[in-house]
């Protein structure tokens, strides 16, 4: 694409345009003229420019409606940085794009920005401008406006318009609108992190109104704050409960009795969560079956199978904490074939194969999770740990790298970047990382022990010492802490204080490294018959890799020489 852009001074990005404005109509056009490239980043093309999918429907009418975590947007913005870049990488010449209104964009629209600013894309240059009226006024708020904003995922945009909506009625005026806006509003405050102000608003609606479906939904959502959305300290599974148990018995008075088994099946999942999660399987499992049980009666083939497939989800998991996992594996595959496009269910199931040992199984249902989220970054890093046990290290390296261009706050991928960067002997990038990685967390205990690794393989001994022995003052059971530092202490030749700090990594963990380290400094010291036994134990350990159990049998048959 070397031609102009088709709308007069640019791609017009302000918020009034919508989630994504001008920048997907960018990626569309892009999209156009190259479709095989476009292909490749279906999932995240229709999703921020939905008018591509022809065959779709509004995201708010499917059902039941798919809710998404509010850090897809950090997903999609990845995408559509992959996608530009590789268009980019085939130009001839330089392009300028010009975007106006850049700092009265929406927050989706800045996230990808922000992340194809960081990437750079050769030839192609960014020119935001800003000043001037926005083109376009920002459309009226609907319901409808609302339901596709939620549906879509875009949770900022979706609270300006319920907040507008709010503006314009009255629970006298119109009460259905009024709640359609304050519902909506009070879920993607949820979705952002925001649910005591979600929490204000149910609370507004009982004392507006005593409409039984209003407060009816107005209970299972304050029951779901309490059980999930809250801050850890302000959750309450007893309040939630009894929440549960009001949005039950008003379910239970509806006139419709289809809309009335719906209600009530769905609402008990609720109460399922709390069971499953307070240890109560067999209750859990019962509440789970008797709704399966009640939906299958009442559908018809294929009908809501979405609906169906989601209870079978809430089954595998209650057998997986049972740990039943054939059980789980069986109705992960039937869910799969019912909803074969929903990520967290290939995510579930790849870790029932990771645990049974099935590496190319779970490799797949990762790889499917990544295509279809698309891009999830949990699911890289998962990923990214099965191709290190497989020994295929450049392609962990490239998941690693790609969890963290999504999540640079995901520190246990940064970390394992780390250490495989130091293994692969590239110390200045493994430095970078770690380094990088405390800007975000500057007292990360499990960052600062890797840092200090760096370092002492850097011969940095001081400093590793001292970022150590930090490490240790933020989590005091952190072993490979107490054994990195007893390492360095050890080659500063203060044996004494590094079998100290060994000693406290032998009190924590049956870990054979620790002992075998504790026993090569007991024999430093002279104290062979210590150091033998600590050899002779760490033998006994399963899983001892051959290197590990070649050279305890050496030091053990040293330590028994007259």
């Amino acid at each position: 694409m070397t031609r102009e852009p088709a709308q007069p001074g640019g791609y017009d990005c302000h918020r009034d345009g919508g989630p994504y404005a001008g920048i997907a109509s960018f990626l569309a056009r892009i999209a156009e003229e190259r479709p095989r490239l476009a292909a490749r980043h279906r999932v995240e093309l229709h999703a921020i420019a939905p008018w591509l999918d022809r065959t779709a429907r509004p995201a708010a009418e499917e059902e039941p409606i798919r809710f998404h975590p509010a850090r897809r947007t950090a997903c999609l913005a990845y995408g559509a940085v992959e996608f530009v870049t590789a268009w980019a990488d085939t130009l001839r010449r330089p392009v300028t794009v010009r975007l106006d209104h850049v700092g009265d964009a929406d927050e989706t629209t800045r996230e990808l920005l922000d992340a194809l600013v960081r990437r750079k894309p050769s030839l192609l240059c960014l020119e935001p401008r800003d000043g001037g009226a926005p083109r376009r006024a920002a459309a009226e708020p609907t319901r409808t406006a609302l339901g596709e904003s939620l549906a879509r995922g875009f949770y900022h945009h979706a609270v300006r318009i319920a907040r507008r909506g709010r503006a314009t009625v009255t629970p006298d005026g119109d009460l259905r609108l009024w709640w359609a806006f304050t519902t909506g509003l009070a879920t993607a405050l949820a979705a952002l992190d925001r649910a005591a102000e979600a929490l204000d608003l149910y609370h507004e609606a009982r004392a507006v109104t005593d409409d039984p479906k209003i407060t009816m939904s107005a209970a299972y959502a304050t029951a779901m704050l309490y059980a999930r959305h809250l801050p850890a300290a302000d959750q309450d599974p007893e309040r939630a409960r009894r929440w549960l148990e009001r949005a039950i018995d008003l379910a239970a008075e509806l006139d419709d009795p289809r809309r009335r088994t719906l209600s009530t099946v769905f609402y008990e999942q609720g109460l399922a969560l709390l069971d499953a999660r307070a240890g109560e399987h067999a209750y859990a499992l019962r509440l789970v079956n008797d709704g399966l049980a009640r939906l299958t009666a009442m559908l018809g083939p294929g009908e809501r199978s979405q609906d169906v497939a989601r209870l079978r989800h809430n089954r595998a998991q209650v057998y997986l904490a049972m740990g039943e996992r054939d059980l789980a594996l069986a109705d992960l595959d039937t869910v799969i074939a019912h909803d074969p496009d929903n990520c967290e269910y290939y995510v579930d199931r790849a870790a029932l194969h990771r645990a049974a040992g099935r590496s190319r199984a779970a490799i797949g249902d990762y790889g499917a999770a990544i295509r279809l989220g698309p891009h999830l970054p949990e699911a890289y890093y998962n990923r990214a740990v099965l191709q290190q046990e497989r020994g295929r290290t450049a392609r962990a390296c490239e998941d690693l790298e790609r969890a963290l261009a999504i999540e640079p706050g995901h520190l246990d991928a940064r970390i394992t970047l780390v250490n495989l960067r130091v293994e692969r002997g590239a110390l200045d990038e493994a430095e970078t990382e770690a380094r990088a990685g405390l800007e975000l967390a500057p007292r990360d205990p499990a960052l600062l022990c890797t840092l200090g690794l760096v370092r002492s393989e850097r011969g940095g001994l001081a400093e590793a010492d001292e970022l150590l022995t930090r490490a240790l003052a933020g989590d005091p059971g952190l072993v490979e802490a107490w054994t990195n530092r007893a390492a360095v202490r050890f080659d500063r030749g203060e044996v004494a204080a590094a079998v100290a700090d060994l000693d406290r990594a032998v009190a924590l963990s049956e870990a054979p490294v620790p002992r075998y380290n504790r026993g090569k400094a007991l024999v430093r010291l002279g104290r062979t018959e210590e150091a033998a036994r600590d050899f002779a134990h760490a033998l006994t350990q399963p899983g001892l890799d051959r290197a590990l159990r070649r050279d305890l049998r050496a030091e053990l048959a040293r330590c028994r020489r007259p």
